[in-house]
């Protein structure tokens, strides 16, 4: 088994044993069985015993928490929700204001949790920039999100439009053209909030059993290798690793991301570049870059990875040569004073999918089975809000949480959209990552024809249509 401290260099700065729970041996009686001390995992139990302390809450753990993505992300707290924009298509202007705020809110909630037990995890809220940098058309897509935002109903305070020069007094990046800013995102160190969690809802009187595997499921009952646990209620909390909980791999793919990190930086580079409120950053290309200015005064930088025929978990996360000098080469042409920087860590994860890129929340009280799930990569603060959905679900309550349109209340789990069968899923998953590197190589070279730029960006703008 791979070290625990090798799994990112999050996992590698604790400042605490990595040692595993007790696993559960003997049969276990529930009000609500949670499976995975991730995020959503462990955000559901804390919301759950802060207003029904007196359920009976118990969270198994295939590995230890963090293990999966909420130990391995790239550390973006978001006030947002993948395709939130077609997800509040439907809604009256009103209605889709509310829900905004209520997504916008999400980096504050978290700061209110962090603050009241105690949770130590580098939090800054220093907002995000979606940069434009390394070609022109970026500038124009980045222009035309802006106006689509507005029209749903956003505010400069939501998102503003930054000139080169307003840009620097954030972000000093090699020929900028522009950036979009927005406040609603914080950066933290994800182990130290995922790690200081599970010792939060253990101090509320949740039990973790950790290298505890679900190994079947079903309605009332889940099995682990030496244990059966009865329950009232089951919470698959297991997002990249729905695969291993069939049937929920119909609904959730998993794909990997990949980061790097370099070595802490000295103060002097860090006043070339800035960064110095906590800022999240990306380039605004297909790649889906993204970055961040660590507490220890490190550059993270990840960017897309890819995904495995038949939705087979990537489980060696040592980068090869390639995918650290794509890494490399982007934030390279960012900072060109990074280009030969020393890389001190490599990592990636497992993260889920949904079909259409509709993240959910969803009852069924028939089943007893509450789930939350598909965030896309954008699951540190999407992941908060469904812990405080999926309690509001369990509860019996009707709020603002429970009224939102990603949120499939009384509903079974085929209600939610599927994927089709392989080979479809990797040859269109392929067919589209390609597209997106050939427009991003073509759109790189200044010397590109203009037809050729117009052609590769239409196809991968179809392409990307054909995922939606």
């Amino acid at each position: 088994m791979q070290p625990l401290r090798t799994l990112s260099l999050w996992m590698d700065q604790l400042d605490e044993p990595l040692c595993a729970r007790p696993a559960l041996r003997q049969d276990l009686a529930l009000d609500v069985c949670i499976i995975g001390a991730g995020y959503t995992g462990l955000w559901t139990a804390y919301y759950l015993k802060r207003q029904a302390p007196q359920l009976n809450i118990a969270v198994i753990e295939a590995n230890i928490a963090g293990f999966g993505a909420s130990g391995r992300n790239g550390g973006w707290l978001m006030g947002n929700l993948l395709g939130e924009d077609r997800l509040l298509g439907t809604l009256s202007a009103h209605q889709r204001r509310a829900s905004i705020d209520l997504l916008h809110g999400i980096p504050d909630e978290v700061q209110q949790v962090l603050q009241r037990e105690g949770i130590d995890c580098d939090y800054r809220k220093g907002g995000v920039l979606y940069c434009a940098a390394r070609y022109p058309e970026q500038e124009r897509s980045l222009r035309a999100w802006l106006d689509d935002l507005y029209r749903q109903g956003m505010t400069p305070d939501d998102y503003q439009w930054l000139r080169p020069e307003q840009l620097d007094a954030h972000l000093r990046i090699s020929n900028p053209y522009g950036a979009i800013y927005s406040p609603h995102t914080a950066t933290i160190q994800p182990a130290k909030l995922v790690r200081g969690l599970a010792r939060v809802v253990e101090r509320m009187g949740v039990t973790i059993y950790e290298n505890t595997p679900a190994i079947e499921w079903q309605t009332g009952e889940v099995r682990t290798p030496l244990a059966r646990i009865r329950c009232h209620w089951v919470v698959p909390a297991v997002e990249g690793y729905a695969a291993s909980l069939p049937p929920l791999g119909r609904h959730q793919l998993p794909v990997q991301s990949l980061l790097v990190a370099t070595e802490p930086l000295p103060e002097s580079t860090w006043e070339q570049i800035g960064l110095s409120q906590g800022q999240a950053f990306s380039e605004s290309s297909r790649q889906v870059t993204y970055g961040q200015r660590s507490a220890d005064n490190r550059l993270i930088f990840g960017a897309r990875g890819g995904y495995r025929f038949g939705g087979r978990l990537r489980e060696d996360f040592t980068l090869a040569q390639h995918e650290v000098e794509l890494r490399r080469y982007l934030f390279g042409e960012l900072f060109p004073q990074l280009r030969h920087v020393r890389i001190t860590h490599t990592w990636g994860g497992n993260l889920g999918m949904a079909r259409r890129f509709h993240p959910h929340m969803l009852c069924d009280r028939q089943r007893g089975l509450a789930l939350s799930g598909g965030y896309g990569g954008e699951g540190v603060g999407a992941t908060n809000l469904g812990g405080r959905t999926l309690a509001a679900l369990i509860l019996g309550q009707h709020n603002e949480l429970t009224a939102q349109p990603w949120v499939y209340d009384n509903r079974p789990l085929s209600s939610l959209a599927s994927w089709p069968p392989e080979p479809c899923r990797w040859l269109g998953y392929n067919a589209i990552i390609q597209s997106f590197v050939h427009e991003d190589r073509t759109l790189a070279n200044p010397a590109t024809a203009p037809w050729r730029r117009r052609l590769a960006s239409g196809v991968a703008d179809f392409m990307e249509g054909f995922m939606h």
